[in-house]
């Protein structure tokens, strides 16, 4: 417990750092702030426009969808702002930098997830959340401490999924130096189907989503509940299932630790 109290000591000290170092340059770090927060808003217009024309989407409204939207897009956000720069980790081994992180007294992921915050992603929380709070009273959604509790775990839950996915994929870098497409093809699997009810996909794809690729247990299965659209049991398994995957996530990543060879090796 001493040692996990004195890495997240030193993890926010390493935080604190780079976010002084971004705000350096004020105008760019605002930049990528509204540039996260305009890329995802014109993903939600486009859905915006489709729903004009079809009123619903496999008995979801706009407003329900736009609640789907958002807690996907929070999720996204809690889990990307921290980890950001382990999709840089391909980079660091080409050149070889990786090794420096090797040589100091901390956990190499703690050093790389510390050295660089996701600074746009904040553009992608900011606009889930403003869509959470507008879409849910659209919806009319009555919010009770019970389903406060229960969103904010569900968008954790959400939040350790996505991240999980990132965090494996990117550490196989360690070993096959180049993931960038197979993490780009996921990420797109997440940001594009997690957006819609997955009742629109058909049976066999939301069977796959659901229990292959786990984006349903991202927004889908939780805003279900919080919508009362249906009670799915699995829905309250998310941050379970979140903690599962991110713990297998980090045992891969300790796994191929193992066998990186530096590039002078």
């Amino acid at each position: 417990m001493a040692e996990l109290r004195r890495t997240l000591r030193l993890y926010w000290v390493l935080q604190r750092a780079s976010v002084r170092g971004a705000m350096q340059y004020r105008a760019n770090a605002y930049i990528g702030m509204l540039c996260g927060a305009v890329w995802q808003g014109a993903g939600f217009a486009f859905i915006w426009v489709v729903m004009h024309t079809f009123p619903a989407l496999g008995g979801w409204t706009l407003g329900e969808v736009a609640f789907l939207y958002g807690l996907r897009l929070t999720a996204h956000g809690v889990a990307m702002i921290p980890l950001f720069n382990v999709g840089s980790l391909e980079q660091l081994v080409r050149e070889g930098t990786f090794d420096r992180y090797l040589l100091r007294p901390l956990d190499p992921l703690v050093q790389i997830m510390g050295s660089r915050l996701g600074l746009s992603q904040a553009g992608d929380l900011a606009v889930g959340v403003a869509l959470l709070a507008v879409a849910g009273g659209t919806a009319g959604v009555e919010w009770t401490p019970g389903l406060v509790l229960f969103a904010l775990t569900a968008i954790v839950g959400g939040a350790l999924i996505e991240g999980a996915f990132y965090l494996g994929l990117s550490s196989l870098s360690l070993r096959l130096l180049d993931t960038f497409a197979l993490r780009v093809f996921v990420d797109e699997m997440f940001s594009k189907f997690g957006s819609y009810p997955m009742k629109v996909f058909g049976g066999v794809t939301e069977w796959l989503l659901t229990f292959v690729l786990p984006v349903a247990f991202v927004a889908y299965l939780p805003a279900a509940v919080i919508l009362d659209k249906f009670a799915h049991p699995l829905a309250y398994a998310s941050p379970l299932v979140g903690l599962a995957l991110f713990w297998l996530a980090h045992r891969l990543w300790r796994g191929q630790l193992k066998h990186y060879q530096s590039v002078g090796s």
